[in-house]
């Protein structure tokens, strides 16, 4: 992408996987493999594979030519073989594109790209992933409230909402690298999926043009079974949704009324047009923009498999350009995501100061299960909800008017205590604990 909105829609490393050089690109390799394949099980002479090889360079082909001859086949797979052929010229070049249809070729290149942008999401959620990690351990102890439907709920750590944040996003990316290492495969079916013009040797040059390629062998050919791109667009739009739930909580807690955190980007980052005192959360704001296109672009490749007989018209072509926005997508969303975490600052005091705006309200469970041993659990419930609302109504403390409706069951001190959110976290230590444990250890794996 380039233009006007390139800077903020295609973000980071991801848009030199995509574009029309990207693809390209992809579809000279598969062109390439192919030739190599079927020297490697004796079709053709090694010598012409080379030839094949050698002229599978961008620079033998111009992408705006086939793009515009693209109009007269339907794909741009026939132009460009036929450039290619002319510039292999002599005996080698009857062998180009030899037993493979043109599905077969951009199928194969969707997956190459599909593999190449997959790599750049993995480099960019792992290092905020990582970062996330950093705010989870160091913030295990800093108390702010815990939010539901947007109002305060309980009290939690921001190290529990990183963690959160965290887990999300490796599980995510996870599922991406798992799908794309076990699912990324070529595609060589010939005309109608039988590859009858390679003989009793097809399937032997599937599995060498695979092993060429480093992508998975199929059982079959997969001309309109299209539940790789189903699942394809389903892990990239989790990948998405990881990062726009992350992105989407920090523009909310960066919010003037709130505070809790900010993003420290510098001079002239976060600025407005007309406002001088603004200090937007850029990155995250463009994260969630990024993230908010995957629905659309997913549905639209959810409904693309429907495909007719065994080649289709239409559905297959419409694949082509939402995944390649889809992959853009992701690829933007996780890039500006670690930018924003990288840029985080967390306020700690903000976040206390805030929990304690309504006097303990949200601490009210704990002396409600606390009370429901003696009093019965609705009993219990009911007398606490009163002292609520009688503060709420009055502008008193909550420990204020439980003190005097508990005179004789809990003390001043006792009732302090149940309304200290330190003591009411549960198992949050835990549950940070467990998603470090997680990370680090798919950290190791990935190394290993």
């Amino acid at each position: 992408m380039s233009g006007l909105f390139s800077g903020i829609f295609a973000r980071g490393a991801v848009e030199a996987e995509v574009d029309d050089s990207a693809w390209l690109r992809a579809l000279l390799d598969a062109e390439a493999a192919l030739a190599r394949a079927q020297a490697r099980v004796g079709l053709i002479e090694e010598a012409h594979a080379e030839a094949i090889t050698a002229a599978c360079v961008p620079k033998n082909v111009d992408a705006a030519a086939i793009g515009r001859d693209a109009a007269k086949s339907g794909n741009p797979v026939v132009p460009l073989v036929a450039r290619l052929t002319r510039v292999v010229g002599g005996s080698a070049a009857r062998h180009v594109h030899k037993g493979a249809t043109s599905q077969d070729i951009m199928d194969t290149a969707a997956m190459l790209v599909a593999r190449r942008a997959g790599a750049v999401i993995g480099g960019d959620t792992s290092a905020a992933a990582d970062v996330l990690a950093g705010l989870a351990d160091g913030h295990r102890g800093t108390i702010m409230a815990g939010r539901t439907l947007l109002q305060q709920a309980l009290p939690t750590t921001f190290g529990a909402v990183a963690a959160g944040w965290l887990h999300g996003l490796d599980t995510a990316s996870q599922r991406l690298g798992d799908l794309l290492g076990r699912r990324a495969a070529v595609q060589l079916g010939g005309a109608a999926g039988t590859l009858a013009s390679l003989g009793g040797d097809g399937p032997r040059v599937v599995a060498a043009f695979a092993a060429e390629l480093g992508l998975a062998e199929p059982e079959l050919p997969w001309h309109t079974d299209r539940g790789r791109i189903a699942e394809l667009a389903g892990a990239l739009a989790q990948v998405c949704g990881a990062a726009g739930k992350a992105a989407g909580d920090i523009v909310l807690l960066a919010q003037t009324e709130v505070g809790e955190v900010t993003e420290e980007g510098g001079a002239g980052v976060g600025g407005s047009s007309t406002l001088p005192h603004k200090r937007n959360p850029v990155a995250a704001v463009s994260a969630l923009a990024c993230a908010e296109q995957a629905p659309g672009l997913a549905s639209g490749l959810f409904a693309a498999q429907i495909q007719q007989h065994q080649r289709a018209a239409g559905p297959w072509q419409a694949e082509w350009l939402p995944m390649t926005h889809l992959l853009r997508a992701t690829g933007s969303a996780a890039a500006w995501l670690r930018t924003s975490v990288e840029r985080l600052r967390v306020h700690p005091r903000r976040m206390r100061a805030n929990l304690d705006l309504t006097g303990g309200f949200p601490l009210a469970e704990r002396v409600t299960t606390d009370l429901a041993g003696e009093l019965g659990r609705l009993p219990a419930h009911e007398l606490v909800q009163g002292a609520c609302a009688a503060a709420a109504d009055t502008g008193r403390d909550l420990a204020e008017v439980l003190t005097e409706r508990l005179s004789g069951r809990r003390t001043a001190s006792e009732i302090a205590a149940l309304l200290d959110p330190a003591g009411y976290l549960g198992s949050t230590p835990l549950f940070v604990d467990r998603v470090l444990a997680a990370h680090r250890g798919g950290k190791r794996e990935n190394e290993e």
